[in-house]
């Protein structure tokens, strides 16, 4: 397939993955042999990343480092991984225009450090959003030491891709298996699960927060949250915070099986201009990829006169507009 032309703009995938020579050196000098289970590293290149999208159709992606993210423990190294992968996603958005977006990496827990990150990736580097790992040494996303990070990233109406990582719970409830088969789903319910218990995106309305893989559990749990949301969490004034409408207001992507049973849950939880195109890429290999661009468009699609490639696009660059205009910097 040749490259997109604009009048056939393509997929703009969200989930995007991208590992340098020097990530995985650090991160396999931080025990991450084998990270969350996966029998081993990825390779990455621009120049190979490029020839899977021109094959599948695939515009635009945007990358960002996946799981186990960039604190390995140390505050000061965190925030110089998180500086060093950034500046490296920067410089291919730049070398490949109109072919790449990033979602810049925050040194989280470190709150400092996340903060002067967060500002120099969306102010200099013309970061499109940040990624945020569902928990970080077993803090989650809700937590209150995290108020300062998520209050920013509402002030400026940041997009905020969540990635799944391993639970601190993995030795015993992954069984020996890879991590991202189960318990990336589930972390994923549970560190949103953690946002609207907390309250977060009620106090933030400014976050614009993309969930991963349809959504993980989240379709099928959704009701079991807001009826526990309800119990336990009574207002102080007016109604009951309501779960299903706040999950409502949030994007997710359809990396992972999206199809035939992933999609139609979330369906029922979501609107159709919730969703966004994602491959995974590169944890999903290549001929993973193939598979499932074929896959979304043998599906259905739940918008008469759209294909699914129209109306995820669309939503992605209604969300993320400077996608359609490189040139531009915040």
């Amino acid at each position: 397939m040749t490259s997109p032309t604009p009048e056939a703009p393509g997929f703009v995938d969200v989930h995007a993955h991208f590992v340098t020579d020097s990530y995985l050196r650090q991160a396999r000098a931080a025990g991450h042999e084998r990270p969350d289970g996966v029998p081993h590293w990825p390779g990455w290149s621009a120049e190979a990343h490029l020839e899977l999208m021109d094959r599948n159709g695939i515009r635009t992606s945007v990358l960002s480092v996946s799981s186990p993210g960039v604190h390995f423990g140390d505050d000061a190294a965190a925030r110089r991984l998180a500086r060093e992968v950034n500046e490296d996603a920067a410089r291919v958005v730049r070398e490949h225009p109109g072919r790449f977006g990033f979602f810049a990496s925050l040194p989280l827990p470190d709150v400092p450090g996340a903060l002067t990150e967060l500002a120099y990736a969306l102010d200099e580097l013309g970061a499109h959003g940040v990624v945020l790992e569902t928990n970080t040494h077993g803090v989650y996303l809700g937590d209150e030491r995290l108020e300062p990070v998520f209050a920013e990233l509402g002030r400026r109406g940041a997009v905020v891709f969540l990635h799944p990582t391993s639970p601190v719970c993995w030795e015993r409830s992954a069984l020996g298996r890879p991590r991202p088969m189960v318990e990336f789903v589930f972390d994923t319910a549970r560190t949103v699960t953690d946002l609207l218990m907390a309250g977060t995106l009620e106090r933030h309305p400014g976050l614009r927060v993309i969930v991963p893989h349809c959504g993980g559990a989240l379709p099928v749990l959704a009701d079991r949250i807001n009826g526990f949301m309800r119990l336990f969490l009574p207002p102080g004034e007016g109604t009951a915070p309501d779960a299903v409408e706040q999950l409502r207001g949030l994007y997710y992507d359809m990396a992972g099986p999206a199809f035939p049973r992933q999609i139609p849950a979330l369906l029922g939880l979501v609107e159709p201009d919730r969703l966004l195109y994602g491959s995974d890429y590169c944890w999903t290999p290549a001929h993973g990829v193939d598979a499932h661009i074929a896959a979304v468009n043998a599906a259905d699609v739940p918008v008469p006169g759209e294909t699914w490639q129209s109306l995820t696009t669309s939503n992605a660059r209604r969300l993320l507009p400077r996608l359609a205009r490189p040139e531009e910097r915040p």
